[in-house]
């Protein structure tokens, strides 16, 4: 009966979230904020109105949240590359080391004055100083911000929460046996330099072995993708350390293989559905009775995180000469506290450390951070250019410009083997930037080995499709023989980019004849024109539209009158 009433729960949880997700779409309100209230609807109104019919089930659910945060966090890893954090790495510790020392100095103090005790006081220092890594990588996924300067330096610097909210997990655990000794903490430094060396040296000569068979196959490659990230992640839990840091580190290991953009939109949906269960489990935890309690002490603690994280991170990183634009960006990032906190605090109190008053407080302050945070973000842009109106000092000139660390390629071809070299040359003559996507671990081998900018993928997936940023391309060509799949990527290139000169690959008069009338730009046929003749053509008329059109119509009278 057990598995049975998870699944009515699953059920019934998930018609309660799509109803007020909709209410929140309506009102133009983030997701996220929905998922929370649904949580806060289960934990306190059902209850009260159905006699606990719909309760989460702490076990099963938890499983569920752990899921979700470990793939959330193992799909950024795949995106992570070892050089941009390295290169990213002094403003990380800046950042990170700032707001320890003044969040956590002002949250010792502001514990004092409300009356609570020294250590209390260094527990709520800590608990404002780490900022919430799921609320985080999901509002910068969401908005394909992950992969930009401001997205990567969040990212760093709660990686560096991740690990010291390991260690002060450990010490404060350790409080109910006397303490943690000198040689537990050096066993746990050896552990994680054993984990990361064992990573690195599977990532240079054993994943891309392995990487390749799997690739062979979709569904394999997706089985080997999460259960490395799964596993990779139980590893780190098992040696002492969260389950986020190992997703994210399994994530990394893989980054520099070619099939990480395929990975990464196989495993999105799985994430997405995982994830709204980690923040509907984090509503119902909000029981009314403790917001009502901490409400006032939560509000002081909220306003410093609120507004003095984003100040200290906006200073830190003037003094390494990012820009204001980026300066503000990453403040709002990081302008609420973690789901470690509430962690640290409930540890805290079973240590008997803290007061329960103080665990309720803790878990006020993440809800109202989380919030206006998720607020926040969702409008950084909007509220970055409201102050620059107002702030003069914002408006001074940026001495540093931000780039997005994802490329947008103008020239896009998919498929190699069918005279795909003699796009690559034309489209080297043309000077442009361009990338080859190709399905076959084959070509992949020969793309790498040529030299050729190129990524691994399927043509018919839009989740890949929109990842590599197919809207902002001039040219696309597919040299694939499959209709039904050049079908497919015409249908969604047409969708989101409407202006693109589009090229495709038929066998037959019947598919080129398909492909005109879904608006293909031209159509190559095996025994009218090859390869070499368009690529003739690109390189003298290069992507303008016009010139393809009157290609176009010569080629169907052609047609028409073979018929």
């Amino acid at each position: 009966m057990h598995g049975l009433e998870l699944f009515v729960e699953l059920s019934l949880l998930l018609i309660l979230v799509t109803l007020v997700s909709v209410v929140m779409r309506l009102l133009r309100q983030p997701l996220i904020l929905g998922y929370i209230i649904s949580g806060l609807i289960i934990g306190t109104a059902l209850p009260l109105l159905s006699n606990n019919v719909l309760s989460l089930d702490p076990d099963g659910f938890d499983i569920f949240s752990s899921l979700g945060i470990v793939l959330l966090l193992f799909i950024i890893g795949l995106e992570l590359r070892v050089s941009v954090l390295k290169r990213l790495g002094p403003v990380v510790f800046a950042i990170a080391a700032a707001i320890l020392l003044v969040l956590g100095s002002l949250g010792q103090l502001a514990a004092q004055l409300l009356g609570f005790t020294f250590t209390e006081g260094i527990i709520i220092g800590l608990a404002l100083f780490f900022s919430s890594t799921i609320v985080i990588v999901k509002m910068l996924s969401d908005r394909k911000e992950h992969t930009r300067l401001h997205g990567q330096i969040a990212i760093g610097v709660i990686i560096l929460d991740d690990i010291v909210a390991t260690l002060a997990l450990l010490f404060v655990a350790a409080g109910q046996s006397g303490g943690l000794h000198a040689s537990e903490i050096g066993i746990l430094f050896v552990k994680g330099i054993l984990l990361t060396g064992a990573l690195s040296l599977a990532a240079l000569k054993l994943l891309p072995k392995l990487s390749h068979q799997f690739a062979k196959s979709q569904e394999l490659l997706f089985l080997f993708a999460i259960s490395w990230g799964l596993g990779i992640a139980a590893l780190f839990q098992w040696a002492g350390f969260s389950i986020e840091v190992g997703a994210l580190f399994a994530g990394v290991s893989l980054a520099s293989l070619p099939y990480t953009k395929q990975m990464e939109s196989r495993l999105k949906p799985l994430r997405d559905f995982f994830i709204v269960i980690f923040f509907v489990t984090l509503g119902a935890e909000l029981h009314l009775d403790n917001i009502i309690a901490g409400l006032i002490p939560a509000l002081i603690l909220s306003t410093l995180v609120i507004f003095l994280k984003p100040i200290v991170v906006m200073l830190v990183m003037r003094l390494f000469h990012y820009t204001k634009r980026t300066s503000f960006k990453v403040g709002i990032n990081l302008s609420q506290i973690s789901e470690f906190s509430i962690i640290l605090a409930v540890v805290a109190t079973g240590a008997s450390m803290i007061s329960e008053q103080i665990t309720a407080i803790i878990t006020v302050v993440a809800l109202i951070t989380i919030t206006v945070s998720t607020y926040l973000m969702q409008y950084d842009n909007d509220l970055f250019a409201w102050l620059e109106r107002r702030l003069p000092w914002l408006r001074e000139p940026e001495d540093r410009r931000e780039k997005n660390i994802h490329d947008t390629y103008e020239l896009i071809l998919f498929g190699y083997r069918r005279g795909g070299h003699e796009f690559v040359k034309t489209f080297r003559k043309m000077d442009k930037k361009f990338t080859v996507i190709d399905y076959d671990p084959a070509m992949i081998e020969t793309l790498e080995r040529l030299d050729v900018p190129y990524m691994y993928g399927d043509a018919t997936d839009t989740e890949f499709l929109h990842d590599i940023g197919l809207k902002h391309a001039k040219l696309i060509v597919s040299t694939i023989t499959h209709i039904s799949t050049n079908e497919e990527l015409v249908q969604y290139a047409h969708r989101v980019n409407p202006s693109a000169v589009i090229v495709c690959y038929a066998d037959d008069s019947n598919d080129a004849e398909k492909l005109y009338k879904m608006g293909v730009s031209y159509v190559m046929l095996p025994h009218y024109i090859g390869s070499e003749r368009i690529n003739h053509f690109i390189r003298r008329n290069g992507t303008s539209k016009k010139a393809f059109e009157e290609f176009r119509q010569h080629h169907l009278t052609g047609l028409q009158k073979a018929e």
